[in-house]
């Protein structure tokens, strides 16, 4: 809130801008969050358009961001994610700046990004529980989060998967 008053003041005071710069800090628990949801979609080596749009839609939506706000923010979670080892580098500063509810709301996003191009790769499943349980999300509730996510996409989960 106060950096969305900072940046309105920057853009009328004299010699600033119209258009506000939008910046986000790489410790920022925002670009942490996307920097999972953008490792998520890239994690089977395709990134489909069905994904890219529901990262961009999931990140406005939680982070409450108008378009240009979203774009900004999805490039510093490329940018991390290219300069990233792995998703432990968001982990921790997800873990410190969520409750419990929101880092089960982050593995959720996790699905919705999975699930969005109707189909499931192993190493989707695999970096979503590794993530959750970086994240202290318990076995059961990963399991209910999947499924009721899995079914609000029409994704037909198999015994053996779950």
């Amino acid at each position: 809130m106060l950096a969305r008053l900072q940046r309105l003041i920057r853009g009328f005071a004299p010699g600033g801008s119209a258009k506000p710069r939008y910046v986000f800090d790489e410790t920022d628990h925002r670009v942490a969050a996307a920097g999972l949801l953008v490792y998520a979609m890239n994690v089977d080596g395709v990134q489909s358009p069905a994904e890219k749009k529901r990262v961009e839609s999931l990140i406005q939506e939680r982070f409450s961001l108008d378009a240009e706000e979203t774009q900004a923010l999805l490039a510093a979670a490329g940018e991390r994610n290219r300069n990233a080892l792995d998703f432990n580098d968001f982990t921790g500063i997800v873990k410190r700046a969520y409750n419990v509810e929101g880092r089960e709301r982050i593995i959720e996003m996790m699905w919705e990004i999975v699930f969005a191009d109707q189909v499931l790769h192993e190493f989707e499943d695999n970096l979503v529980w590794r993530v959750a349980e970086a994240l202290g999300v318990p076995v059961q509730t990963r399991n209910v989060i999947r499924g009721r996510v899995a079914e609000r996409n029409g994704v037909t989960l198999s015994e053996a998967s779950e």
